[in-house]
């Protein structure tokens, strides 16, 4: 099968954008480490992208440097976070209050062990001592004051697990292996944990955990909902603290499908599809990913002024001068940010994050019902998106010249970027996009790469082989932009060249070979730099004597024709000029002929597998060098066709004749260019009135007149060669006159 043109100049690029799009469909399949780190950088951009929006629902209570200013070093003495709990819940009412803090120990700040020790030692015998003591019992036990504070208030407090350790009580799991019927449930497992003491643990609502999950790079993108101890499942401090604000009855596991339906998401977490919380006010599902995790969505650079979470200080708490408008009702988070507490964490909008608004993040994602998630078909889509994308750029790319590359490139990034910012931001998918925007960059690059080791180089090349044929300043201009001129063949309306030496095989005769090389490569050298350098003409080629020569190709002048008669005018200038140097010189006489004709021919690299050229044929050529032949006939240095004086109207022509050549039947007006119209002198338009009216004359077989008028001219011009032609021929008519139906057209039977 016969390949379209288009096709074998653009099809190996088009081929190999599919390729590299088939790449990019089998990577992202495939999977793939550093993929993954590409696309979680690009979650990040997108977090930071989002500007946040303060969310009052949820306040941030700060041990703050201010706080540690005020009220003393950290770890605070139980009976100050009792004072804090009652004045979070009894005075500012807050619907819920949760600890990033945990209390896996006794506290003994208060003395009260060491007074014990005492009585029963060295005061043993002092009189009252037990009883006193077990009097300011109550204001000494400072766990029990902060146990007392938070019975029956919505606290809930926070620990951390650990491989080994273990610590402190745990609280009531949210449910636990009994209570899967069987069903197994993918989760992170701990081992230890360093929980809170009993009785702290007993008064207080519930309890989370609040340790980080970080990726490979130490980052904090996601959290678990709920990990595994022992047989419980036990819930993050953000879940728990939600199921306390929302007076949660319960949270159960809700699965989808079984297990020959479940999809390769569900089945990572066992087919777990939501966690439930039941409230009065309806259940609320939560999502849950691989392991029992979620996406934290990350809202502001985090901090006091961060714009997500209004922070207030503990100490003002404290001091009781918080306006109470803030807190009345609100979901409250007791965490620090003072330097040294080792509370920050890097996530993907902050490098230095408090780690209390990590769990701030995820409540608010629960409360909205709003979790940023990679969906089972997530995939699909971006499947689709590299299939659409690669086989678009692929074919775009490769026929758009370089600047259209570049804005095809630029538009798709932007198209794929914002495709993908918007299901983030309207419909909270999270796609991977790195595959794709590595695509984009990489046919961007290929189609570069493919331009300059090809195309640019083939175009360079070309422009080189051109430099043979046209002036030097055409090919700087053709080398700007050397994509928009080729070899391929074509039509155009062009203006072509013949010009002969008069006589030279008479003049080889008389020349040694030395000095006819000479001869003729001098003639050659003046009529190229009047061809090609004055004018811009494309020298085709030297025929021996002979020069061919054309306008309008390969760089279009809109002027072509006028380029050329200019060009003919200046050669026999030249031609004049030589002949005086070679007749000092002994050499024979030089004269030539032109012929020029103006028309529709086809233009192109042509010739053979051997050789080849970039030439024009067709017959408006072959009319031009029947042209060249007739000037010998006229007596004229330059003949030209009746489409060459149209397409040049600002140059004086004398009309010759109408002609008919050999193997045409259409005759065709004839014409000798003597100057620039601007330029005539008043006798030489004189002298062509007459001419003209001469032929007028004999076109109306009015032989007298003509012979007459005729007689006059050559009495003035005995030179010219035109007037001795039509001198015989008036005599051949008016002894043979020609037929009655003679339309005053000369047949030329020679070439």
């Amino acid at each position: 099968m016969k390949l379209s043109p288009a096709w074998r100049k653009h099809g190996a690029r088009c081929l190999l954008g599919v390729l590299l799009s088939v790449g990019a469909a089998v990577l992202c399949l495939a999977g793939n480490e550093n993929i993954a780190r590409l696309d979680a950088m690009l979650g990040d951009w997108r977090m930071r992208a989002e500007t946040p929006q303060l969310d009052r629902r949820i306040v941030i209570v700060d041990i703050d440097e201010q706080s540690l200013a005020r009220v003393g070093r950290f770890p605070w003495s139980r009976d100050i976070q009792a004072r804090l709990v009652r004045q979070l819940t009894g005075h500012y009412g807050v619907a819920a209050l949760g600890f990033d803090i945990a209390f896996p120990e006794a506290d003994t700040s208060s003395g009260y062990a060491v007074l014990q020790g005492l009585a029963r030692g060295e005061l043993a015998g002092v009189v009252g001592l037990p009883a006193q003591l077990e009097k300011l019992r109550p204001a000494m036990d400072y766990d029990g004051l902060f146990a007392e504070a938070m019975r029956g208030q919505p606290v809930v407090l926070g620990y951390s697990v650990s491989e080994q350790q273990r610590k402190g009580v745990l609280p009531k799991p949210a449910f636990t292996v009994a209570d899967l019927n069987g069903r197994t449930v993918t989760a992170y497992v701990a081992r230890g944990y360093e929980a809170n003491i009993a009785p702290l643990q007993a008064a207080a609502q519930g309890a989370g955990i609040f340790t980080a999950l970080t990726d490979a790079d130490g980052v904090v993108r996601s959290s678990t909902l709920l990990q595994r101890i022992g047989d419980g499942y036990y819930p993050s401090l953000s879940l728990a603290t939600v199921a306390v604000y929302l007076q949660t009855r319960a949270i159960a596991p809700r699965f989808t499908g079984t297990a020959d339906t479940l999809s390769a998401r569900e089945l990572a977490s066992g087919g777990l599809e939501h966690i439930m919380l039941f409230t009065p006010r309806g259940a609320l599902a939560i999502p849950v990913g691989e392991a029992l995790t979620t996406t934290v969505q990350y809202r502001g650079a985090g901090g006091p002024d961060g714009g997500a979470f209004r922070y207030v200080s503990a100490s003002d708490v404290l001091a009781g001068t918080v306006p109470p408008a803030l807190l009345k009702g609100a979901l409250v988070l007791v965490g620090t940010t003072a330097p040294g507490l080792n509370d920050i964490r890097a996530t993907p909008v902050n490098a230095e994050y408090p780690g209390v608004e990590v769990h701030a993040n995820l409540i608010k994602s629960m409360l909205d019902g709003r979790f940023k998630a990679r969906p089972d078909y997530a995939l699909a889509l971006e499947l689709v998106q590299i299939v659409l994308f690669g086989l678009l750029l692929a074919g775009a790319l490769a026929v758009l010249p370089p600047a259209g590359v570049m804005l095809a490139t630029v538009g798709a990034l932007a198209a794929a970027i914002g495709i993908n910012l918007y299901l983030y931001a309207a419909h909270d998918l999270v796609l991977g996009g790195a595959v794709l925007l590595l695509l984009i960059a990489a046919l961007f690059i290929a189609n570069l790469a493919w331009g300059y080791f090809f195309e640019v180089r083939k175009g360079r090349a070309l422009v080189a082989r051109f430099g043979e044929y046209v002036a030097p300043e055409l090919v700087a201009e053709m080398a700007d932009d050397p994509q928009r001129y080729t070899m391929e063949g074509e039509n155009r309306e062009l203006t072509v060249l013949f010009a002969d030496v008069r006589g030279f095989t008479a003049i080889s005769e008389q020349l040694a070979p030395a000095a006819l090389r000479e001869y003729i490569n001098t003639y050659l050298t003046a009529m190229s730099e009047d061809i090609r350098d004055s004018h811009g003409g494309t020298l085709d080629k030297y025929i021996g004597d002979a020069v061919m020569a054309f306008w309008g190709a390969p760089v279009a002048f809109g002027d072509h024709a006028s380029r050329a008669v200019a060009s003919a005018l200046l050669m026999q200038g030249s031609a004049a000029r030589l002949n005086q140097q070679f007749c000092a010189r002994g050499w024979p006489v030089l004269r030539i002929g032109i012929g020029l004709n103006t028309g529709p021919m086809h233009v192109g690299d042509m010739g053979s597998r051997i050789r080849r050229a970039y030439t024009v044929m067709g017959d408006s050529v072959n009319l031009a060098a029947r042209l060249e032949g007739a000037s010998k006939l006229y007596g004229v240095g330059i003949v030209v066709g009746e489409a060459t004086r149209a397409a040049a109207p600002d140059f004086l022509y004398r009309e010759l004749d109408r002609i008919r050549v050999l193997g045409k039947q259409e005759a065709v007006a004839i014409f000798e260019p003597r100057c620039l119209l601007a330029g005539a002198a008043a006798a030489e338009l004189a002298q062509l009135e007459r001419w003209h009216a001469v032929l007028a004359r004999l076109r109306a077989r009015d032989w007298v007149a003509a012979g007459a008028q005729l007689a006059r001219l050559q009495a003035e011009f005995p030179d010219d060669g035109l007037y001795r032609l039509y001198a015989a021929r008036l005599e051949q008519y008016r002894n043979a006159p020609p037929p009655a139906d003679w339309d005053g057209v000369t047949e030329l039977h020679s070439k």
